[in-house]
């Protein structure tokens, strides 16, 4: 009997088990999530791929270098050379290697990096001062703007064409003006208060200069005509992209992953020399407090009162105080006259008024010899000792 009603217990299970499928499977909707999980790796490395890949889209062969060292490989006939990296370490010989691979045709395109300082007379960005184009502030314009009534898109930058009856948009930063102070450029691009871009021959080939280069970032390139006017600008040539010209030393590179293993090495460096670095000598014992008798106290305050009074202070209160043992002896000792004195002096102790004279007389203010001051006080006190 148990075993029938546990038979009938599984069935049962199982019908509540098919039952509840059936359920869901009815009353199940399914659908489709897409999870964003960011930016891959090679778009966070590359700020510029969205517009590598656009150009790559237009027919064009496009690298990506991360120095000017391959700049001797690069053939310049027909190739466009997009400095938009940091180029605060750039040398005057690679800029001189750059403007010479212009010259012989190639299409140079760079980003202005430092404004134009009229004290100095220059700027900190050498390349930008060699073509003789200047940066400044759009704030700074002594010029008043323009009136921007009529323009829909004061803050774009248009670049006109001919036979077009629109300009081109791009979204340059508004903030930087670019000069041409000896009138060079061929073409140039303005918002409504400044220039943005600006275009001269220079030999065989051409420059290509802009405030910035951040419209053709990711996710930027692909707003307003900015990917239009990247392609416009290296047209039917190879493209070359430098943009990390500073690469993290290897020093900042363990400090930052590795900092933990930093201090570990650093902690075994410093025991290593403390282990087998060499003293000079024995080590010094501290010397036991048993050791400190009443002879060393006073040979320690004598130092003290010698370094802080001086020799004079000492004699002169040996002197004073055999004057008191005889004022205590002869009564009226300090009325007497000097010579006196010494005369009651001698006989008080039998010494010769000579020695009495040489001993009480005040001493001259310089300083006395070991052995001179030795002597003097040895007779002092032997003068009191005899009171």
């Amino acid at each position: 009997m148990s075993r029938r009603r546990g038979t009938i217990a599984i069935a049962l299970l199982a019908v509540l088990v098919t039952a509840l499928g059936v359920y869901l499977y009815l009353k199940g909707t399914p659908y489709q999530v897409e999870i964003d999980h960011g930016p891959s790796p090679e778009a966070r490395a590359n700020p510029y791929l969205a517009a590598q890949l656009f150009l790559r889209q237009q027919g064009l062969s496009v690298d990506h270098a991360n120095g000017l060292d391959i700049l001797p490989s690069l053939d310049p006939h027909r190739h466009s050379l997009l400095l938009l990296g940091d180029r605060y370490n750039m040398t005057p010989r690679q800029i001189d290697q750059v403007m010479n691979w212009t010259r012989a045709g190639g299409r140079l395109l760079f980003v202005a990096e430092s404004l134009w300082d009229e004290k100095l007379g220059h700027s900190n960005d050498l390349l930008l001062d060699r073509v003789q184009l200047r940066q400044s502030l759009s704030k700074d314009l002594k010029e008043p703007p323009p009136d921007v009534g009529d323009d829909p898109y004061p803050q774009l930058t248009k670049l006109y064409l001919e036979d077009e009856d629109a300009p081109a948009y791009a979204g340059f930063d508004t903030a930087f003006h670019l000069e041409d102070p000896k009138n060079l450029a061929q073409t140039w691009a303005n918002s409504a208060r400044a220039t943005h871009m600006m275009q001269l021959d220079y030999g065989l080939g051409s420059i290509i200069v802009v405030t910035d280069a951040d419209l053709w970032k990711t996710p930027a390139v692909e707003q307003y005509d900015n990917a239009w006017l990247l392609w416009y600008l290296t047209a039917d040539t190879r493209v070359t992209l430098i943009f990390n010209t500073d690469h993290d030393s290897l020093p900042t590179l363990l400090l930052r992953y590795f900092p933990q293993a930093l201090v570990a090495l650093f902690a075994l460096i410093g025991l290593g020399f403390w282990h087998f670095g060499v003293r000079q000598g024995p080590l010094l014992e501290p010397a036991p407090k048993e050791r400190r008798q009443l002879q060393e106290h006073l040979r320690a305050s004598a130092d003290f009162l010698l370094r802080r009074n001086g020799q004079a202070g000492l004699l002169q209160a040996l002197q004073q105080d055999i004057l008191r043992r005889v004022r205590r002896r002869h009564p009226g000792f300090e009325q007497l006259a000097v010579a006196e004195q010494w005369l009651v002096l001698a006989r008080l102790t039998g010494q010769p008024t000579r020695a009495i004279s040489q001993a009480m007389s005040p001493r001259p203010n310089r300083r006395l010899s070991s052995v001179e001051f030795s002597r003097q006080v040895a007779h002092l006190q032997s003068l009191r000792n005899a009171l």
